[in-house]
């Protein structure tokens, strides 16, 4: 059990992400959660960019979509660490033309942004050795 630990302000939940390089996108599939770990990055707005393929289901999934973004590090050796969680639309967007914004990259990817609705974010303390 975790003790109840404060919320970290959004600034630095921000921080935090942008150091990370993977997380998990928690969407829904016929009203079924599913959850995706992905690689990303953070932009300047603090919105998450994210890579998906052209006309795959997780594209048509979450383009449009309340979604969840998690990323965290935690340590294996004593549990601590962080973990943060942003709600956001995600919006598909690609390298397409200003004419169709959402035409794929010649590598076949469409970016997609999670714009930042709500940014939380916990610090993980160490946890206590176990008493004989």
């Amino acid at each position: 059990m975790t003790p109840d630990i404060a919320p970290l302000e959004e600034r630095y939940c921000l921080r935090l992400l942008a150091g990370a390089r993977v997380g998990r996108v928690v969407y829904t599939v016929g009203a079924l959660p599913a959850v995706l770990p992905t690689r990303y990055r953070l932009d300047g707005d603090g919105s998450v960019l994210l890579q998906a393929a052209a006309g795959s289901e997780f594209l048509r999934a979450v383009a449009g979509a309340l979604v969840a973004f998690q990323a965290d590090e935690i340590s294996a050796a004593d549990g601590s660490g962080w973990s943060v969680t942003v709600l956001g639309t995600a919006e598909a967007g690609g390298g397409g033309s200003a004419a169709d914004p959402v035409a794929p990259t010649p590598d076949g990817q469409v970016t997609i942004r999670i714009h930042p609705e709500w940014v939380t974010g916990r610090l993980l303390p160490a946890a206590l050795a176990p008493q004989p």
